[in-house]
Order: structure tokens, then C-alpha cells, then sequence
């Protein structure tokens, strides 16, 4: 674990914190990582702090309660005295703190914001890649059990997705599925009419999915991979599977179905409305 980078979690005191920190302890623990808890501490803008050192000293304290009863909680769900945790309260507003803490992060962990204008702004600016933890729960838990879910471009950079993706099967021992959607409006927009050969245009995007996952289920043969191909739109796709997925997985852009998916209306609509964690990847692991 030595030189590794942390898991960081941003949390707010938030049930949707609480959640985070578990789900972040728990991938901490399974990648042999540090797990990190960060809070924001947003002190008044003031000229005279003199003023009010009361309330600051307030602020501080209430960051302070937070980061302890986080590492309490992360502390119950891991039971292994050898899980390293460690927290910091960071002066600043909760996006430039997490962000700026987001470099130093192998994967920064957050929990679900009500507007989801916070978690799509992080998704667009970390520097790692950042989990969004959400959906359904057990007894307050986030959902451990079930596939994880992978969503498919073609594209060089949608690798890092991959990768990120096949590592957290293997870690959770869980099915991989990979999910190339393709759609016929986008092709009529790329053709300028609609094709006539559908059976060949369908039999070229199974094959890009076979490239996109060439060598990866060489490198991790223990991870049992399924296979969808579909004709539709992905937001549609992978909110279905989050229903019983335990995480989606997508990169930051591409071509084709999942293309623009960063900042596009079907990243929001998955950070937002999906039943399971997504975690969307900005670059690859080495």
C-alpha cells in the first residue's frame, strides 16, 4: 500500500456521506488502499476574522466531529486492524476542495447530491476518476452484490473504462457485463441516410466490442464476461441494468452511442437517476 494513492471521500455530514464513506472504505480495503476522508471547511468571506472567530471555531469543530464519526464508520465496515485511515478538513468551498484533492486520488468517492449539478460538475473537472454512490440500499448500505457494468464505445480512450471496469470485477468477484449500444439515428446522421445493410452494420458493432475487449479477459481471466450488443440509447440500457448492477462503469467520451457521455445528457441522467454507484473514468489506471 506503500506509495499508493489513496481512495479519497468527500463527505458533508449528509446521510449520502455516510453512504460514500462505506462504499469507499469497502473499495479501499479490496484495492489495498488508504482510504482518505476529506470535508470542506467554507469559513465566511470576511475581511475581519477577528469578528467572528466564534463561528469559525465553530466550523472547524463541526468538520472535526464529521471526519471522526466518518472514520468511526469506515472503521465498523472494515474490521482489519491493518486498514489504514486517515481525514483532513480543508479550508475552502466543497468543489474547489474536492477537486483539488481529486489529484491526489487513485478514485475520489462522493455520494449523491440532491440537484446532481455538484456530482456532474466533479464527474467534468476531477483529475481521477470519481464514483458516484447511489441507488438502492440495504439497511443503509450501498448495494455490494451484483455485476458490474460496463459501458462500450470503441474508442482508445474508453480503455481506461474498461480497465477500471475488468479491476473491479476481479477485486468483487463479480460478472462483467459489456454493453455496446449503437443507435440508428446516429447513423442516419453520419450517412446522411439511413443504411440499408442493418444485419452488416450489426455484425460490425459486435465486432467493435470484441476489439474493445481484446486482451482484457486475457489479463484477468478469473472475471466471467457477458455480452450486449443493442440497438437503442444507452441511457435507457444502463439505467435497466443498474436495477440490479452493483456499478456502472463509463468513460469520459466517445463515439457512437455513448458519445459526449461526460458532460452529455445520458451522464447526467445516470449520476442522477441510475439504481447502483456509477463511476465514470477520466483515465486509466497506470
Amino acid at each position: 500500500m506503500t506509495g499508493s494513492r489513496p481512495i479519497i471521500v468527500g463527505i458533508d455530514g449528509s446521510a449520502a456521506a455516510d453512504k460514500a464513506v462505506i462504499w469507499a472504505a469497502l473499495c479501499a480495503h479490496r484495492r489495498d488502499r488508504r482510504l482518505h476522508i476529506v470535508t470542506a471547511v467554507d469559513m465566511p468571506g470576511v475581511v475581519d476574522l477577528s469578528e467572528f472567530a466564534g463561528e469559525a471555531t465553530e466550523f472547524v469543530a463541526t468538520a472535526k466531529s464529521r471526519l471522526v464519526a466518518a472514520e468511526t464508520l469506515a472503521a465498523l465496515v472494515v474490521d482489519d486492524p491493518a486498514f489504514e485511515v486517515t481525514s483532513s478538513a480543508v479550508e475552502g468551498g466543497v468543489m474547489d476542495v474536492l477537486i483539488g484533492v481529486s489529484a491526489q486520488a487513485e478514485l475520489l468517492v462522493i455520494g449523491a447530491s440532491e440537484t446532481g449539478a455538484v456530482t456532474l460538475s466533479l464527474a467534468a473537472h476531477s483529475v481521477s476518476p470519481v464514483a458516484v454512490v447511489r441507488g438502492r440500499d440495504i439497511d443503509g448500505r450501498p448495494v455490494a452484490e451484483g455485476p458490474v457494468v460496463v459501458g462500450i464505445d470503441g474508442s482508445e480512450v474508453n480503455q481506461a473504462a474498461v480497465e477500471w471496469a475488468f479491476v473491479e470485477a476481479s477485486a468483487r468477484g463479480a460478472v462483467l457485463i459489456a454493453v455496446h449500444v449503437w443507435s440508428d439515428v446516429d447513423l442516419t446522421q453520419s450517412f446522411g441516410r439511413a443504411p440499408k445493410d442493418w444485419q452488416a452494420i450489426a455484425d460490425g458493432e459486435e465486432a467493435l466490442l470484441a476489439e474493445s475487449l481484446a486482451g482484457w479477459q486475457e489479463r484477468f481471466p478469473d472475471v466471467e464476461v457477458q455480452r450486449i450488443v443493442a440497438q437503442d440509447r444507452p441511457v435507457r440500457i444502463l439505467s435497466g441494468l443498474s436495477e440490479t448492477g452493483a456499478l456502472i462503469v463509463v468513460g469520459n467520451r466517445g463515439r457512437g452511442g455513448f458519445g459526449g457521455m461526460l458532460l452529455g445528457s445520458t451522464s447526467f441522467a445516470l449520476v442522477n437517476t441510475a439504481d447502483c454507484p456509477v463511476l465514470v473514468v477520466r483515465k486509466s489506471l497506470t
